[in-house]
């Protein structure tokens, strides 16, 4: 038997997302944002609320970076998430974390999240805070690499969000293999 939860933002796995930004001076800011998701093969979308510091340098500047939160660093990542830049401008340093910039875009990258997606700003809809960018490049330590030279979840363990209980949890085993398991049913 289901048991019914109504309208909820309930969605499993669901991402913790660092969003990163210059602000116009050049400092850097952070904040971690649940709502978040790959929406096209090169772009990115997320529901930033417009009264963030980091969403005003991202409309000012154009471009941002989004880091995979990961269970190395589940403080800090909360931290950037229940401290606002609006009123700790610093919130980056006090919670021991460095920035380097990005290559492609004008935006910090993170040292301490070991992959990034840098982005240009497309779209940033006032009325659904909706913000849309492209994802110029994607870059990872190579410490959370494969043999296959490509990103390992399990090197990475980034975390994810449950909003029913306010949990943050890591990424299990592998279960399958994407296109291929489903032909056995053909």
């Amino acid at each position: 038997m289901r048991k019914n939860f109504g309208s909820k933002s309930l969605m499993y796995p669901m991402p913790v997302l660092i969003i990163a930004a210059y602000d116009e001076a050049g400092v850097p800011n952070a904040m971690n944002a649940a709502w978040g998701c790959i929406c096209d093969y090169d772009k990115v979308a997320i529901v930033l609320d417009k009264g963030h510091k980091t969403t005003a340098n991202i409309l000012k500047k154009g471009f941002f970076t989004v880091s995979m939160a990961d269970a190395a660093h589940v403080t800090e990542a909360d931290y950037l998430g229940v401290v606002s830049g609006n009123k700790v401008p610093d919130k980056l340093e006090k919670a021991g974390l460095h920035t380097v910039k990005s290559e492609f875009v004008d935006a910090p990258v993170i040292c301490e999240l070991p992959m990034a997606i840098e982005c240009k700003l497309l779209s940033f809809n006032e009325e659904s805070e909706m913000l849309i960018g492209e994802i110029v490049n994607v870059s990872a330590e190579e410490a959370i690499l494969g043999e296959d030279g490509l990103i390992d979840p399990m090197k990475l363990r980034p975390i994810t969000y449950d909003p029913a209980r306010h949990g943050y949890y890591t990424l299990g085993e592998r279960v399958g293999t994407a296109f291929h398991d489903g032909m056995k049913l053909k």
